[in-house]
């Protein structure tokens, strides 16, 4: 491995393949294609014996230096183990050297980062600051009224679609939700999304296909739907304005799962809305079924202006 590392680029190139198309999720696959070169930028920077458990934990010693964080290490350290697993498999390596590798420690997280939560004014005040005079803040509103009110991810957002909206047991849910890994889930929906959502839906005349469209600068409807990207740059818009530093979507989630334990929703179905992986477990110990009558969107504790207010609004 170290020799076709060194000599063999073209076979390099096949077998970092070979472990990008082990993994789904084409985040996953950009941040390990840039850790596999960035490993391999290392490995050629100076002489070097092949590859071993000693030279990955040179490699890892050298990004603990560099000062990275824990995270970025591990994501890494994970993208090596996986190019051994599968030089392993294809005969490239033997099998108990690439154990030796596997056993390679990660980087130790020291403490809990803290989050990046908004307080109930602040989001309410995120969800009604786009200009709702225009298309382009209806569809504003609308999407932070989802990603706050449902919890989605920005993916999940970019891939609603109005099929998903339906009623169950007398109430809004997304309905058979796509999520992280292809975990399929429903997500209840408070009220004042669902009106956010019908308000963008008839200014813009749609009712079928993705829920959240591109707006031109003509402030019109474009065809497509947005990507992640355009959701992060979509409320990049808004948080300059309210003081609200580097906040990204994901906190918006953040702040859906904040909100709701502190409105007294139950955690287990905080989980549930969620998706998140422990669910699975949860439900098979405790026998959790989501709960529609009484969902954590309902204890979010906030609503629509309908009308703006005149004055600034506050961080």
């Amino acid at each position: 491995m170290g020799e076709l590392i060194k000599y063999e680029l073209g076979q390099w190139e096949r077998l970092k393949s070979l472990a990008l198309d082990s993994v789904t999720s084409p985040h996953s696959k950009r941040a390990y294609e840039s850790a596999l070169n960035h490993f391999l930028a290392w490995y050629h920077s100076e002489s070097r014996p092949p590859i071993s458990k000693a030279v990955v934990n040179a490699y890892k010693a050298q990004l603990e230096a560099a000062g990275l964080s824990a995270s970025t290490i591990n994501v890494r350290l994970a993208a090596v183990r996986r190019l051994v697993s599968e030089a392993a498999d294809n005969g490239l390596i033997p099998p108990d050297l690439a154990a030796g590798i596997a056993k390679v420690k990660g980087a130790s997280r020291l403490g809990v980062r803290t989050g990046n939560w908004l307080e109930r004014r602040q989001a309410e005040q995120l969800i009604n600051a786009p200009d709702t005079a225009t298309l382009a803040g209806k569809r504003d509103r609308a999407l932070f009224s989802v990603l706050i009110g449902c919890g989605l991810r920005r993916s999940e957002a970019a891939a609603l679609a109005f099929t998903h909206i339906q009623q169950r047991e007398g109430r809004w849910v997304i309905v058979d939700l796509v999520g992280k890994h292809g975990r399929i889930r429903s997500v209840p929906m408070p009220a004042w999304a669902k009106i956010a959502i019908d308000e963008w839906s008839a200014a813009a005349g749609i009712d079928t296909g993705p829920v959240f469209r591109p707006v031109n600068k003509g402030d019109r409807v474009t065809q497509g739907s947005l990507t992640g990207n355009c959701i992060r740059l979509a409320l990049r818009k808004y948080t300059s304005g309210l003081g609200l530093v580097n906040l990204a979507p994901h906190d918006l989630r953040r702040t859906y799962a904040r909100l709701a334990h502190k409105g007294r929703a139950k955690l287990e179905q905080i989980q549930l809305s969620l998706g998140h992986a422990s669910v699975q477990t949860t439900e098979r110990y405790l026998g959790v079924k989501q709960n529609l009558a009484d969902a954590p969107c309902d204890h979010l504790g906030m609503k629509l202006y309908s009308v703006p207010p005149k004055s600034k609004l506050a961080a």
